[in-house]
């Protein structure tokens, strides 16, 4: 089974998105994903952005992480 995080783009340069995962901050490849920009969520998969997703998507997968911990 593969695990990705939700993440919220903050800013897009040269194919790499810097994201907010929960208030950790990291640089990730954006080269699967097309039209991002910042505000976008996406999903996060071995420092790649694998998906954009939506704002409901994001409170969801929140949700079952936090009952999981």
């Amino acid at each position: 089974m593969c695990v990705g995080l939700s993440a919220k783009v903050i800013k897009l340069q040269d194919g790499m998105a810097l994201v907010d995962a929960g208030g950790a901050k990291r640089q990730v490849s954006a080269r699967l994903v097309s039209d991002l920009e910042p505000g976008d969520y996406v999903m996060v998969h071995a420092g790649v952005a694998i998906a954009k997703i939506t704002d409901e998507d994001t409170a969801e997968t929140e949700a079952v992480l936090d009952s999981l911990l």
